[in-house]
């Protein structure tokens, strides 16, 4: 049910700009997020760890792209607290520029050659910022719009944050194709790559004024008001009351996060360094792949308003056990469009995870700490499947001399996905109330 100064509110606010603000503001904080995983998978390991062979200079620069994930965690735990407390919009603006100033920075960071070892430490440094302002963006974003949604179009709604990554991830990628081919390879090793991580200044000002002319949620305000006392620690309410469906929300979307960056991250790096191939034509097909799982996207939160989140979200498990071992045969052959198809089919499982999971984690939790729960799970399952994905596959490819212990990985990650979502409820017809 919603309320009738939920209704008047509603009514109140232009349906474009949240669904503006909800998509600018993880679309640029997935660019500045992106940035960091190309760049780790094509220069990192030259410029900042010169001195350790090609795959100990790569697991090193996975290893800092790890930290990002690491702290997400913390900026769930600490802008959740707030948004749970103060609101959303606060905490979204927030999120933005920490996350913004902090990609700047390290479009700024000197080379090893120039400072020694104090270049990683920096990197590091702005990468642990980068991971803390993400950590509270997505949580709020999807907040955003699912607190605003119409009844019955949470799913839909959802979607709009939830096609950041693939917004994000096309403009990152696209920019450092764009720049290898006009600059040539040493130019954009010396300077380069620094481009799109400077340009972010300019995203996060424009996401600044969109995000600052909204409005709190309707959601949050009327729950807020009919309450005689806030939550003064929202997580330890979480912690007492919901604890069990934290754990299996976070493990069952690891998935997504493991997909996500084995197919794009991983198989990059797999791709120039194992199968040594140009990085031109796969950057291309990321390219290829993140559009095709852009038009995904929509069309699975849309779905899963018909069916059900969990319906849709298993079937992205069951999708991505079958499709673990296919997908890198086609990888290994070494040709383009078979490359394109293993990585379009890949993220479009990915999509069918990610696209109900906008509305299904806010589902799952109550208004009082939706904002903790929803962040944490997210950010939790980050760090697994994000962050220590492309560390173990390239560890694994360089001992084993082959990609089937990634491909046996993605299937295992798959199955427990699948028993995870089995023990959660549905909730697409659940009101956020």
């Amino acid at each position: 049910m919603v309320s009738a100064s939920t209704d008047h509110a509603v009514a109140g606010v232009s349906r474009r700009r949240i669904v503006v603000a909800s998509l600018v503001g993880t679309s640029i904080e997935f660019y500045d997020f992106y940035l960091y995983g190309t760049a780790a998978a094509l220069v990192f390991g030259r410029l900042f760890f010169p001195s350790a062979s090609a795959t100990a200079g790569t697991l090193a620069a996975f290893a800092t792209f790890a930290a990002g994930f690491v702290a997400r965690p913390v900026g769930a735990l600490l802008l959740g607290h707030w948004g749970d407390r103060v609101g959303r919009k606060r905490m979204l603006v927030l999120s933005l520029l920490l996350m913004g100033l902090s990609t700047v920075a390290i479009g700024l960071v000197p080379a090893y050659a120039a400072i020694g070892v104090a270049a990683p430490a920096l990197l590091v440094a702005c990468r642990v910022l980068q991971g803390i302002g993400l950590g509270g963006e997505w949580g709020g974003a999807v907040l955003l719009a699912t607190e605003y949604a119409p009844e019955g179009r949470r799913g839909l709604w959802s979607a709009y944050p939830q096609l950041g990554p693939a917004v994000g991830f096309v403009a990152a990628n696209g920019l450092f194709l764009v720049l290898d081919g006009l600059l040539g390879e040493d130019a954009f090793d010396a300077w380069g790559w620094r481009i799109p991580f400077l340009l972010s200044g300019v995203l996060v000002a424009v996401g600044y004024v969109v995000r600052t002319s909204i409005a709190e949620t309707p959601v949050f305000t009327d729950a807020m008001a009919e309450v005689e006392d806030r939550p003064s620690v929202p997580v330890l309410e979480l912690l007492r009351r919901q604890w069990w469906v934290l754990v299996l929300s976070t493990v069952s979307f690891v998935l997504a996060f493991t997909l996500f960056y084995t197919v794009t991250t991983f198989a990059l790096s797999y791709g120039t360094e194992t199968l040594d191939l140009p990085k031109r034509p796969l950057l291309l097909c990321t390219l290829v792949a993140a559009v095709v799982m852009g038009v995904a996207t929509p069309l699975l939160a849309s779905w899963s308003d018909r069916v059900g989140r969990r319906r849709v979200c298993l079937g992205a498990a069951i999708g991505a056990v079958v499709w673990a071992y296919p997908m890198f045969w086609l990888i290994d052959t070494g040709s383009y469009p078979a490359i394109c198809l293993a990585m379009s089919v890949g993220l479009v499982v990915f999509a069918a995870i990610y696209a109900p999971m906008g509305a299904y984690l806010p589902e799952l939790f109550a208004t009082r700490y939706r904002y903790t729960g929803a962040g944490i799970a997210y950010s939790a399952a980050g760090i697994v499947g994000g962050g220590v994905t492309p560390l173990l596959a390239t560890a694994w490819v360089s001992g084993a001399g082959s990609s089937w212990p990634v491909s046996a990985y993605v299937l295992v990650v798959g199955a427990v996905s699948v028993v995870c979502l089995l023990l959660l409820t549905e909730t697409k017809d659940r009101g956020l109330r």
